[in-house]
């Protein structure tokens, strides 16, 4: 028997599409307030024109770059004295990308991450620290009040101060943690020199995981190292923030919750919804949201619906980890390389240590990549023959996987520039980009 919190949860697959269906149309309804779908849908009558959940592809779809366009508040449905809560994605020109929350739609996303949490084992009793950037970005706070819609004790410790976080963790019995997977990597250097052992020092048992994409093989280290499950998380700033999307304790896909998203899987360059199991870009509806309803947002995130049920029960359809973005993909002598590739070779390798950079230059009239890469201080070796021999066996990895061979540059551990945020893994100098 499944162990849940909402009865929608545990919904069939004939009463959660026909939920999609009653509240695509409500959704439809309200966002034709907005100024942007009143001049984009014209006189589209949902109760006609929608007879099934396929009949959204006769909708347009949205963009971030709508997003900007119509700032501040061209997709506003509510008055503004109705609104809450604002907050905005990162963006370094333009105007940014901001989602505006009614008090309900906080409920309704507290709702969902506290959902989230109580699948992978969360309860009450657990003490919880949240390890995120909380003000406009929307992982820390939302978050944070699903953690505290559980009941947990909630640390809201965000980022930075490095060695006060592990004193808390240490202090208060901290059992769960929400992470960067990134920084949960670098943290192991720091436990490393203070000389504590997570798996006997610490009382951690859970930690989430996301914000940025990740493989398997970096989860495999994370876990191994502190002794806990690590479960992948999905969300983005205009879909509300973390709780779309989550793993469930069998960690094999994440169930996004399709009483409150409508997902489809399109190809980016044709724009045609793909079968279940074919790689292409998520595209999500929301179907609970008061103050700012999207329709068919192209989120730019690359992944699959895995097609079959899921050992656990639940009939929220899985998608898979996210591969990368679509405007991610590097292209090298005529081979798409996206990152998430060279993470996978590099993170399963025993001399490899937390941190690598990968750098996209001229080469003459050719592009080349070169790829640094930290080695544990115990492979570092002063014989340059053994290092010779390491680098060559990483760019033969490499070759298999992108099929280019890369420049391996092997570096001292802790040496390539550490951020508490997300990692800075690509950094392209190529001219005209």
């Amino acid at each position: 028997m499944i162990d849940f919190l909402h009865k929608e949860e545990v919904f069939s697959r004939d009463q959660i599409e026909a939920l999609q269906l009653k509240r695509l149309k409500e959704t439809l309804k309200r966002a034709m307030r907005s100024k942007f779908y009143f001049e984009k849908l014209g006189d589209f009558d949902p109760e006609t024109e929608i007879k099934d959940l396929n009949d959204i592809r006769k909708l347009p779809f949205t963009t971030k770059q709508d997003l900007r366009d119509n700032y501040p508040i061209g997709f506003l449905t509510e008055p503004i004295k109705n609104i809450v809560r604002l907050h905005s994605s990162s963006g370094t020109t333009g105007n940014p990308t901001v989602v505006l929350f009614t008090k309900r739609d906080l409920e309704v996303w507290a709702d969902l991450v506290a959902r989230c949490m109580y699948m992978v084992g969360i309860r009450s009793s657990d003490v919880f620290q949240n390890i995120s950037g909380y003000g406009l970005f929307t992982g820390g706070l939302g978050i944070h009040y699903g953690a505290e819609r559980l009941g947990c004790l909630t640390i809201p410790s965000a980022t930075g101060n490095t060695r006060r976080q592990i004193k808390f963790i240490i202090d208060f019995k901290v059992t769960a943690v929400h992470i960067i997977p990134s920084y949960a990597l670098y943290l192991i250097s720091v436990f490393k020199e203070m000389g504590i052992d997570p798996k006997k020092d610490t009382h951690l048992r859970i930690f989430l995981i996301g914000a940025e994409p990740h493989t398997e093989e970096m989860r495999k280290r994370i876990e191994e190292f502190y002794g806990v499950k690590a479960y992948n998380s999905y969300g983005l700033s205009e879909m509300n923030g973390p709780g779309v999307a989550f793993e469930c304790q069998e960690q094999n896909g994440l169930h996004l919750w399709e009483d409150a998203y409508l997902m489809e899987i399109i190809d980016p360059n044709t724009l045609e919804v793909l079968p279940e199991g074919e790689v292409g870009e998520l595209v999500l509806t929301t179907l609970t949201r008061e103050g700012m309803p999207l329709i068919r947002y192209r989120t730019g995130d690359l992944t699959r619906i895995i097609p079959g049920e899921c050992p656990c029960g639940r009939k929220h359809r899985r998608i898979d980890r996210i591969l990368g973005r679509s405007d991610d993909m590097i292209i090298l002598k005529g081979v798409n390389i996206y990152p998430m590739q060279i993470e996978k070779v590099l993170m399963s390798m025993k001399e490899v240590g937390e941190n690598y950079q990968i750098i996209i230059e001229n080469d003459g009239y050719q592009d080349r990549m070169k790829i640094k890469v930290e080695i544990k201080d115990e492979f570092f070796d002063e014989d340059l023959r053994v290092l010779k021999g390491l680098e060559k066996k990483i760019e033969k990895r490499l070759r298999e996987e992108i099929l280019i061979t890369p420049k391996v540059e092997l570096v001292e551990h802790k040496s390539i520039p550490r951020t508490e945020g997300k990692a800075k893994r690509v950094i392209d100098l190529r001219k005209n980009r």
